[in-house]
């Protein structure tokens, strides 16, 4: 069969099965429909988990950002595996202890106050709608390509097939298709790299393949890529680090403590039958996330080296000129692959100095003996402009790999785009059925009118996160960083302070995330220059200059933002009045994480 016919295989098949498990698994009551009546297995819910947080940032641009960016991109590997960490053991056991569906009951019942769970439904639902952003740019890019449609249509079959189970299934229906959606994105992402592995390495271990020779040159693999990279004019892909310190910290920090307290993720720890389940829920997820991101930093070389194979011939010698005549792709005799992609937009070439070849390198480099080599050679700029997204859609293409492994990609690729597609809509929509129509506006609904309204705030929901993908705000470039930093500015530290204090009142609670998430969307808001204050143009603030808080990118902000949320509730905290006897002898028992039960209290 042609390489179309497997891929449209390949994306059917597993429509079809998403869609006959949410209808296998139809939520019959409200606690069908937000925590999967709360009796998953412990490794059914780490698959989910898994499935959940590996979204299109995981599978489709983690490898690109690393692939491009190199030692440098080691930031969300370790930003975001860190983050379970902290999630297994500061909240996933405390929170399942509370015997709650959703992240906003968390704080109605905690914060004693109706305001309370307004503003952590309002909080919930900035992160989570800027998060969804970043989901459906990755479904727009996997349909574009490989199932020939444009983006507009591509989001639309997307959401219609999420709205199928999301929307029929609840939770219950969720999570099982999570577990098939990790499966496809698990088999999808590492059978290719076993392939590559083995064809330029001779290795099929990828993680191993990093440290094994690389085809029939005396260089290991990871040798030969720094010594292409710099003889382009990149930066060394093993050691250069983009990066200050002090970015490097509160980067780390902010995607660690925003994975902890992504609602998304937390509600998935309230399926669970006992907290014992939700520790080993943590784990098993920790497990499942590990073969991708162990496999990661060898898909992301592996894919560096072969697109610099494809366009630079002398990339295969050992000692090779890439700057000599002929060493040039012509762009006629460019693969398939190439054309494929062009036709995309995320692939584009400009022929600039009229020779019909592909010239690729970094023009902009200090080191003046490349340049002096490019100009030496007739080159007048970089022509090839290769979006970081398509590298790992890209990949088995760029290696000629057979067409099943393509269509397999293609598959796991709008999986990856999907689970947490679905995640994200069910905590928005469980925010407002549940916590706010249910919890303040009409507390006598009836449990079949509140299943109805979870169902048609998903349907809402699902046609707003299309709305988003088909016409993305202007900041939607780096969205997922942004809201990672969103929720740990807001979410996170009321969480801990919730279950760690038993001295935070409701006060301090809603000025703290009131406090974070406003600093940091201002933060990020400022710097791309949607407004200005006058007058603070000598303190380098609010568009002054990019980064004005000690060089802090935007990205990287949250971790501050979180700090300003503690403080402004340990201040606000001593000046009103304290906790409630109850309320603290509730968190002491909750501090005690044993057993099955439910917290008790307002």
């Amino acid at each position: 069969m042609s390489t179309q016919i497997w891929i449209y295989f390949f994306v059917i098949l597993t429509f079809g099965l998403y869609i006959g498990i949410a209808v296998w698994a139809r939520a019959g009551s409200t606690k069908d429909f937000y925590v999967a009546s709360g009796g998953v297995h412990p490794v059914t819910n780490g698959m989910a988990i898994a499935a959940d947080w590996m979204s299109a940032a995981s599978f489709i641009s983690m490898a690109g950002l690393v692939a491009f960016m190199g030692y440098g991109g080691s930031v969300f590997l370790m930003g975001w595996t860190g983050g379970f960490v902290l999630l297994a053991t500061l909240l996933a056991p405390y929170l399942r202890k509370f015997g709650r569906y959703t992240v906003p009951d968390f704080f109605r019942t905690r914060y004693y106050s109706r305001a309370a769970t307004a503003v952590a439904v309002l909080c919930l639902l900035i992160a989570s709608l800027t998060y969804i952003i970043g989901q459906m740019t990755g479904v727009g890019v996997a349909f574009s390509r490989f199932l020939q449609v444009s983006n507009t249509v591509g989001i639309l079959i997307g959401m219609i097939v999420v709205f199928f189970y999301a929307v029929w299934g609840g939770m219950k229906g969720i999570t099982y298709t999570q577990v098939a959606q990790y499966l496809v994105m698990i088999i999808a992402y590492t059978i290719p790299a076993i392939f590559i592995a083995f064809q330029i390495t001779g290795n099929p271990i990828p993680q191993l393949g990093l440290w094994s020779g690389y085809e029939e040159t005396s260089a290991f693999l990871l040798e030969k890529l720094d010594s292409v990279v710099k003889g382009l004019g990149f930066n060394e892909y093993t050691t250069y680090f983009r990066l200050s310190k002090t970015n490097m910290f509160f980067y780390t920090l902010s995607l660690m403590i925003g994975t902890a307290g992504l609602p998304h993720v937390i509600m998935r720890f309230f399926t669970v039958a006992k907290v014992k389940d939700a520790r080993l829920s943590a784990g098993w997820a920790l497990l499942f996330i590990a073969v991708l991101y162990t496999t990661c930093p060898a898909v992301a070389s592996m894919a560096r080296l072969n697109l610099h194979a494809t366009v630079n011939k002398a990339t295969l010698q050992d000692n090779g000129d890439f700057f000599a005549p002929g060493n040039s792709l012509v762009y006629e005799d460019r693969p398939q692959w190439m054309k494929n992609w062009e036709i995309t937009g995320l692939l584009s070439w400009e022929d600039k100095n009229n020779d019909g070849r592909i010239q690729y390198y970094n023009a902009g480099t200090s080191n003046q003996s490349i340049l002096d080599k490019a100009a030496a050679a007739g080159w007048e700029g970089n022509e090839l402009t290769v979006n970081r997204d398509i590298i790992v859609l890209a990949n088995p293409e760029i290696a000629k790999l057979p067409g099943w492994v393509i269509g397999l990609v293609a598959a796991g690729g709008l999986a990856a785009a999907l689970s947490t597609a679905a995640g994200l809509l069910l905590a928005i929509s469980s925010a407002i059925s549940h916590d706010l129509i249910k919890g303040m506006i009409k507390p006598d609904m009836s449990e079949k009118g509140e299943l109805m309204a979870g169902r048609i705030a998903m349907a809402l929901s699902v046609l707003f996160a299309a709305y988003l993908g088909l016409n993305p705000p202007d900041f939607a470039a780096g969205t997922v960083a942004i809201a990672f930093g969103l929720a740990a500015s807001s979410l996170f530290p009321a969480l801990m302070m919730g279950i760690f204090s038993k001295t935070m009142n409701k006060e301090g609670a809603i000025a703290g995330m009131l406090a974070g998430i406003g600093f940091t969307m201002i933060y990020v808001f400022a710097h791309k220059g949607f407004f200005f204050i006058p007058g603070t143009e000598f303190l380098g603030l609010f568009g002054g200059k990019p980064n004005f808080i000690f060089g802090i990118e935007p990205n990287a902000i949250g971790a501050v933002g979180a700090i300003i949320n503690f403080a402004a509730a340990f201040i606000v905290k001593n000046m009103t009045q304290k906790v409630p006897d109850d309320i603290a002898e509730m968190v002491e028992n909750i501090r005690y994480p044993k057993g099955s039960g439910e917290a008790r209290g307002h």
